[in-house]
């Protein structure tokens, strides 16, 4: 065999030798793979929490409303706001009706308010310890230590086919710590009212047809799904949070 054939032998072998110690014939250079894109969705988690609560009992309250034996809290302030009456405009008359309002004057809140029993705010200003944990849109909403991320949320209540969307102003009936049935999978705890797990505004009520004390389903909403009806436009005129 000439010289020359033996050297061109040995640099093919060679040249085997170095491919096989490559990860790949079909990539001899080495390039890395292109990185998967991976978009991490904020509304994951919010979605999966889209659940309704159903056969809950429904209770009516307003702003205003001066203690009673089945409702031994005056409601001339919220959970949230100390001057939620002045604030309100006046008293939310259940009985003296505008319509969807108040006879006498147009309120400067939404009419459409209620109450759920949990408060993220402890009595020493400051969020409960389980708030970040148990609230799905904690950290997307959070404002600073004090600043409820319940407050003014959407929620939508269903009663025989009638939907109505309304702001949780308050906290009640009864309860200020239940996250295991506002956000988890409990029954509401029993109480005076029957076991009542959702306050409504008087707004609310005429737009369901409801008596109080009738079940209903409710489930929290995002604002960008909440369709147009007579509870719009009042989140525009909130006092800014203070």
């Amino acid at each position: 065999m000439r010289l020359g054939e033996r050297l061109e032998r040995r640099h093919e072998a060679l040249l085997e030798d170095r491919r096989a110690a490559l990860p790949g014939l079909s990539d001899p250079f080495g390039v890395p793979p292109a990185a998967r894109v991976v978009l991490e969705d904020p509304d994951e988690e919010l979605r999966r929490f889209r659940g309704w609560r159903g056969n809950v009992v429904a209770t009516v309250f307003w702003v205003g409303e001066a203690p009673t034996e089945n409702n031994p809290t005056p409601n001339f302030a919220s959970a949230w706001d100390p001057n939620w009456t002045a604030n309100f405009g006046g008293y939310d008359d259940p009985n003296r009706r505008n319509g969807y309002l108040p006879a006498g004057f147009t309120p400067k809140l939404n009419p459409f308010y209620v109450a759920l029993p949990y408060n993220d705010i402890g009595k020493n200003w400051r969020h409960r310890p389980e708030a970040s944990e148990v609230i799905p849109w904690f950290w997307r909403d959070y404002r600073g230590d004090g600043i409820s991320v319940c407050k003014g949320r959407w929620v939508a209540i269903h009663k025989e086919g009638r939907v109505c969307y309304a702001q949780w102003e308050d906290v009640g009936p009864f309860q200020t710590d239940h996250w295991q049935y506002v956000f988890g999978g409990e029954e509401p705890r029993d109480n005076r009212n029957g076991g009542a797990g959702i306050d409504l505004s008087p707004a609310v009520r005429d737009f369901l047809q409801l008596r109080s004390g009738e079940r209903v389903q409710w489930r929290f909403v995002e604002p960008r799904d909440v369709p147009r009806g007579p509870w719009s436009g009042w989140e525009d005129r909130r006092p800014p949070a203070r």
